[in-house]
């Protein structure tokens, strides 16, 4: 199996997906080989295997493991990747795959007073992570992956790389947080400055690009804005970089605060970007800009929020407030 996992991380480092995407198919490509050779009572290498093999093991997450329709997709596209990319066999139809349906659901909105006070709650590098989110309606992966670069002050504006579907797109930036951003980078650029004075300070740049432009990834420019307070070992290059903060160490940032400020709706910082559309849409801002802003690839993706705004901000009264007292 090691051959077999070591050529697909070839691929994916040649197809440039990420170090968390080839991860995750690394290993689902690992599950899938062993549930084969126990559902088979022998192992057998996937190009010696097809389509009834790959439907058996997606329905068994289905039917035998009850997972998410997330995660079935998940390693259906793990599978579509060994197949088609490493093995050079395409699958064909399998009809017979049950496939997870997701339901309908809408997503958890904090109200404005909620926003404030979970915010109010973060501080630091967590605090103005925790404002982009909800100010510029940024995934996590975004507001992480944002370089010195990437931030125009001028025209207020942040441009989000390599988002979801590899765009990129323009986002707004908050007035509020231009000062308190520039002061955050100054700190940043000490912080670079040191690594520098200690031989390191470069950093990890798409692609070939380090190649193409030498000396590129020591330069400020390039630089995360939000840098992890630890250097550490790329698992790729196997050079020393200082990547930018892990999103555990947010996640639970966000967590606490929402449970210091009161919070009892689930509060995550996905909630955050999901509160951001919501009280666009309430505000009167077009659907089709919420979208952009968004970067949903189709306006029915951002219509959920119509629902969840429209609850709160049709002021439409309750029966049960006219009755009679």
């Amino acid at each position: 199996m090691s051959e077999l996992l070591s050529a697909a991380r070839e691929i994916a480092r040649t197809r440039h997906l990420s170090y968390r995407t080839e991860q995750t198919y690394l290993r689902w490509i690992a599950r899938y080989v062993r549930f084969s050779a126990t559902r088979l009572g022998n192992w057998r290498h996937p190009s010696d295997l097809g389509e009834a093999d790959v439907e058996a093991f997606l329905n068994h997450l289905a039917n035998d493991r009850d997972v998410a329709a997330s995660t079935q997709t998940q390693a259906l596209s793990a599978l579509l990747f060994l197949y088609t990319d490493v093995l050079d066999q395409p699958l064909g139809q399998m009809e017979d795959l049950t496939r997870v349906r997701k339901p309908p659901r809408l997503p958890t909105v904090l109200s404005r007073d909620e926003v404030a006070a979970l915010l109010g709650e973060l501080e630091g590098a967590y605090g103005l992570i925790g404002r982009l989110l909800y100010g510029a309606g940024l995934r996590l992966s975004g507001a992480l992956r944002i370089r010195v670069k990437d931030l125009d002050f001028e025209r207020r504006q942040i441009t989000v790389r390599r988002g979801k579907g590899d765009k990129d797109r323009p986002t707004i930036l908050p007035d509020v947080l231009v000062h308190p951003l520039r002061q955050h980078l100054a700190d940043v650029h000490r912080l670079h400055r040191a690594d520098l004075a200690a031989g390191f300070g470069d950093v990890r740049l798409p692609e070939a690009y380090d190649r193409k432009h030498p000396g590129a990834a020591r330069a400020f420019g390039w630089q995360w804005v939000f840098p992890s307070p630890r250097r550490s070992v790329d698992p790729r290059s196997g050079k020393t970089h200082r990547h930018h903060l892990a999103p555990s160490t947010v996640q639970k940032a966000v967590a606490k605060a929402a449970k210091a400020a009161g919070i009892e709706k689930r509060a995550t910082c996905h909630t955050l970007r999901h509160s951001f559309a919501t009280h666009l849409l309430e505000g009167g801002t077009d659907i089709r800009t919420v979208q952009e802003l968004l970067g949903h690839s189709r306006v029915q993706t951002t219509q959920i929020y119509t629902h969840v705004a429209n609850l709160n901000g049709l002021g439409v009264p309750s029966p049960l407030d006219a009755l009679p007292e």
